[in-house]
């Protein structure tokens, strides 16, 4: 359908007996996953707030133990908001894009001060909080309060653009696939509706093999009717990510102790442990130079191979240098000795060390207990 065709389909909601078809699919198929209530029943608002949060670019599999310890840990808003960002940040690591960690942890400190510790119920307060966007606070509001609103994730963003046979590319179409959304959302049972969507899209609706004979909704899907199912939604093609490179230094204690440095709290990987590096560049840091930088003055020896870690938004090719040092080393000023630390290798784990860090000092110690 070309350009000018799509813009003249009339935006029109789905019949009540597609709403009905799909929420009867649901009760039936929903996933059983820890933060849901049974069909019908209205969600914990901090449950479906955490889980949310922790969906946000990761998916379902990998979420559900970092949540259940969370759970374990913070059971409700007000312990979160007391807990210490360390520990918020150390039960974080693995699970990426940590700049959510610390606004879940801010997040849960306003809810905890301003709201008594319980989330507000309209969309525009839950807009107000540190770490909600749009799509979270429509999650929020639908699943916990029932409010008719529509939340639209990639797994909805697929299912109304085959529905409707939007084939505008993406991120072009989104504010037409939120009409389109927010359309078929019933006065009943939004939270379920919303639910039942996503359910859809992840286990039915998938991206490239869509299941359409066991789709509720095949009757009513225009892409399906039309054949194209498989090639919606439409994207526009994503620039190259650039490169970055540095060099990492891992400086091992004789005593078993990691050298470690805090990152500044704001940006990438904010308030998280690194090993002490070289500044992420557009060009390779010559080597020479790359040593007259390291934190411990020893003899360093590269370690074959490169770490490599790809971000939202450049990929980062790390060169790694070991040096093990005397348990009375002294730091280099310019390591900023304020901000490091010496740490067990072996608690490494419990710290907040991000995925990137812990490839590094892999890399650098496993030939060590050879």
């Amino acid at each position: 359908m070309s350009t000018v065709a799509q813009k003249q389909l009339p935006l029109r909601p789905a019949g009540p007996a597609t709403v009905d078809r799909l929420l009867e699919w649901y009760d039936a198929e929903s996933r059983d996953l820890p933060w849901r209530s049974p069909p019908g029943k209205r969600a914990n608002p901090y449950r479906v707030w955490l889980s949310e949060i922790m969906l946000q670019q990761t998916t379902v599999k990998a979420v559900i133990p970092y949540y259940i310890d969370f759970l374990g840990r913070w059971p409700t808003v007000t312990k979160l908001a007391a807990a210490d960002l360390d520990d918020v940040l150390a039960a974080w690591a693995g699970l990426g894009y940590y700049t959510r960690a610390r606004n879940l942890h801010k997040c849960a400190a306003t809810v905890a001060k301003d709201y008594g510790g319980r989330f507000p119920k309209p969309e525009t307060e839950l807009l107000k909080l540190p770490g909600i966007g749009p799509y979270t606070a429509a999650a929020i509001a639908a699943i916990a309060f029932g409010e008719k609103t529509a939340p639209v994730d990639g797994n909805i963003e697929r299912v109304v653009a085959r529905l409707f046979a939007l084939q505008l590319p993406l991120p072009s179409a989104k504010p037409e696939i939120k009409r389109f959304a927010t359309s078929m959302v019933p006065n009943d049972r939004p939270g379920d509706f919303a639910q039942a969507m996503m359910d859809l899209g992840a286990t039915v609706c998938t991206p490239r093999r869509p299941s359409c004979l066991t789709c509720p909704l095949q009757t009513d899907c225009h892409a399906s009717a039309r054949g194209i199912a498989s090639e919606l939604p439409r994207k526009a093609p994503k620039p190259e990510r650039p490169n970055r490179y540095g060099h990492a230094f891992v400086a091992l204690r004789e005593d078993g102790c990691v050298l470690m440095r805090r990152r500044p709290p704001a940006g990438l990987l904010g308030g998280m442990l690194e090993v002490p590096s070289t500044d992420w560049l557009a060009v390779k840091t010559p080597l020479k130079k790359a040593l007259r930088t390291v934190p411990v003055a020893s003899e360093w020896w590269a370690i074959p191979g490169i770490v490599t870690h790809t971000f939202t938004h450049f990929r980062l090719r790390l060169q790694v240098h070991l040096a093990i040092v005397p348990v009375d080393a002294s730091l280099q000023l310019w390591a900023e000795p304020d901000r490091c630390s010496w740490i067990s290798r072996h608690k490494l784990d419990d710290a907040a060390v991000p995925s990137l860090m812990h490839k590094v000092l892999q890399h650098a110690l496993k030939n060590l207990d050879a």
